[in-house]
């Protein structure tokens, strides 16, 4: 039966798995700029024997891997290669070699975990029937995208793939259970640059300024209403904001401050109208108190939507692969994810794999400098992206 075999070579490979996790861990590399990641996993595919390999986007590659019958149908899978700018506190052997940047988002294994799942998956090629696509995907942490790049780069194209699979790790769920949720996951995600010029000078002649830090304070308590009483309270959002830079002193009333914030949310449509909603806000809160305003919204991901039928036999399939016990329903998550660029294109699941155990200590969140992994969900990983992909071509 091909899902024992996959989960026997899973076993088997698990060591392997693990030397290329710590290997990406060790050498993170930024956003867009994953030539070294590329490199290293050209090498492995090579050494695979996987020929058909071609660069995308610059630091991205798209492999293939075709079974019998190789035009029967076609299935995608994506894993992340970028890391965060991040300074690593974890004392691992492991510990990465670059100070200030870090794979504290799990991308390591992300691309740990899609490299075996290239291993079963074309060592058992003459047990399933289609082809699967593998996209090694850079610079999800950063506007635009690399999803975006890769399917301007015609990563989805020749041939077409009816479905895509991701996974993220997950440090709420515990090591050995994956979670899934049908239709809308993850938020869409908006970067808010504002900048409120007034009048600065010495903090003890107000009545001579247009005081920009007072201004900006009534603006930001103003924006919130943009959620509370704007916003149908049926859909989910997010207003938050947390940067705020005047860099006056305690005399010293600076001419403009700076803030950046986000907004997020999973409804399309009224993502364009909050828009509008806090530019008025605050034209009106600033204009009104005497200040200037520059209100930049810079459009990031869009929300993510999971393919209810396809995402039902992933969902099946990690039952079969795990059983029930192992397999958790998700809620709504409001972090935003690149993935949802392939979701706005073909079907699509994105699925969850759980990485925490408290006994060994692993569980500190995302984008945190102690972040890491019970290296245990990496035979899962990889052997259930494995299982998916080619339960889905048999479907």
């Amino acid at each position: 039966m091909v899902k024992n075999r996959i989960k026997e070579l899973a076993a088997a490979y698990k060591s392997e798995f693990i030397a290329n996790r710590r290997h990406l861990h060790a050498n993170p590399e930024l956003s867009f700029q994953e030539y070294k990641t590329a490199a290293f996993v050209e090498k492995q595919l090579n050494n695979l024997g996987i020929s058909q390999i071609e660069h995308k986007a610059k630091t991205g590659l798209l492999a293939v891997i075709e079974g019998k019958n190789p035009s029967k149908k076609v299935i995608a899978l994506r894993g992340d290669m970028d890391a965060l700018p991040i300074f690593e506190q974890n004392e691992v052997p492991y510990k990465s070699i670059n100070p200030g940047v870090m794979h504290a988002c799990g991308h390591d294994v992300h691309t740990a975990s899609l490299l075996g799942a290239a291993k079963i998956l074309n060592e058992i090629k003459g047990q399933f029937e289609g082809t699967i696509k593998l996209i090694f995907q850079p610079g999800e942490e950063l506007l635009p995208g690399g999803a975006s790049l890769m399917i301007k780069d015609k990563v989805l194209e020749n041939p077409r793939p009816s479905g895509i699979i991701g996974q993220h790790v997950m440090p709420l769920i515990p090591v050995g259970k994956v979670g899934f949720r049908k239709g809308m996951y993850m938020a869409s995600a908006d970067e808010l640059y504002i900048t409120v010029k007034g009048k600065g000078g010495h903090g003890a002649m107000p009545e001579s300024l247009v005081d920009p830090v007072l201004i900006a304070s009534h603006m930001i308590v103003a924006l919130q209403q943009v959620v509370s009483r704007n916003a149908s309270p049926k859909i989910p959002s997010v207003l938050s904001f947390g940067r705020v830079e005047a860099l006056g002193a305690t005399n010293i009333i600076p001419n403009e401050v700076k803030i950046q914030g986000t907004f997020r949310t999973l409804n399309e449509e009224w993502r364009y109208k909050a828009h509008q909603h806090m530019v008025n806000i605050a034209k009106g809160i600033v204009e009104g108190m005497g200040g200037e305003l520059d209100f930049d919204i810079r459009i990031g991901y869009p929300f993510l939507k999971n393919a209810e039928a396809l995402t039902s036999r992933a969902q099946e399939a990690a039952v079969q692969y795990l059983g029930s016990e192992n397999v958790v329903d998700l809620d709504v998550w409001m972090a935003s994810e690149d993935f949802s660029y392939y979701t706005q294109e073909i079907d699509g699941c994105f699925y969850r794999l759980g990485t925490r155990n408290e006994v060994k200590g692993f569980v500190s969140g995302v984008h945190t400098p102690t972040f890491d992994i019970d290296e245990d969900a990496l035979e899962i990983g990889a052997g259930l992206m494995a299982w998916i992909a080619v339960n889905e071509l048999g479907s």
